[in-house]
């Protein structure tokens, strides 16, 4: 099978340093594979989104020298595929409607793991729909953290999967684009990985392949918060991307020259130097 790899970028913001390490960890996975890399942008979330953002983030990217091998997928455009998974895990059953407040779920630690809505019906407001998780130990391998396993209904009981405000959660249309785009496997930033058994329990769900997943080391600021909400996430420059690219390269423990002047230069040293062993090991996270 052909290595597929991706990135997915939220368009909460222009890029910043965070988010061109996990582009350009993904993009070194797929080249070193000789696979593809794809870039989807997750725009299910109007209220968080900052206008402009995605052009902005996908006008930088070239200039870093990350270049996707077909158009950039955008979830806003992909409504109707959500909307079938959703029917088929409403049509199986295991979905319900839930109208509880959190002052409601606080009884259970802010967790709802009754399998229904412990909450009166409100005709007069629209419910959100949360799947109904088994008490199931869900086992992966981390490429970086090794073995995992998590018991879904004591971390995260029956979790969301469409807001009542309509808008499709992030696991369900993560899920539902994996398997769409074919990807392999998911490098990304150590922030997602506690989202990794929800979604391996939605693919089983819906009868979709799970890939290989890989989390990155997270980028944090000097004050000690993951950079993209951090007050150091300010965004890279594409107009200077050299001293973006060097740096995120180092923290990825990729060799690179020192006389390198050119993007594609730069990249295709680091490409021939690469060795996914010797990426930073997720034992803590780093800062800049």
């Amino acid at each position: 099978m052909t290595y597929r790899g991706r990135f997915a970028p939220s368009p909460t913001g222009q890029l910043h340093f965070g988010s061109l390490v996990a582009a350009v960890g993904s993009w070194l996975h797929a080249r070193h594979a000789g696979g593809q890399w794809l870039v989807r942008m997750e725009d299910i979330d109007p209220p968080r989104e900052v206008a402009g953002s995605a052009a902005g983030i996908l006008a930088a990217l070239p200039a870093f020298g990350l270049v996707a091998d077909a158009p950039p997928l955008f979830q806003s455009q992909r409504i109707a595929a959500y909307d079938a998974a959703f029917g088929q895990l409403r049509a199986a059953g295991q979905l319900f409607p839930c109208w509880c407040s959190r002052s409601e779920l606080a009884a259970g630690g802010g967790l709802h793991r009754n399998g229904q809505c412990i909450a009166a019906t409100n005709p007069d407001r629209s419910p959100a729909w949360r799947l109904r998780v088994p008490d199931i130990e869900v086992d992966f391998d981390d490429a970086l953290r090794g073995p995992q396993r998590e018991n879904l209904r004591g971390s995260v009981g029956d979790f969301v999967i469409r807001r009542a405000e309509g808008f499709y959660s992030y696991q369900l249309a993560c899920v539902v684009d994996d398997a769409f785009q074919g990807v392999t496997e998911v490098v990304r930033g150590s922030d997602l990985l506690d989202s990794t058994a929800r979604q391996i329990w939605l693919q089983r769900c819906l009868g979709l392949p799970t890939p290989a997943y890989r989390h990155l080391p997270l980028v944090m600021g000097a004050d000690g918060r993951k950079l993209s909400k951090s007050e150091q996430a300010s965004p890279v420059d594409p107009a200077n991307p050299l001293p973006a690219l060097r740096q995120a390269l180092t923290f990825l423990s990729v060799p690179i020259p020192a006389a390198a002047t050119d993007v594609r230069d730069l990249l295709a040293h680091a490409l021939a130097n690469f060795d996914p062993a010797l990426l930073p090991h997720c034992s803590g996270h780093s800062a800049v």
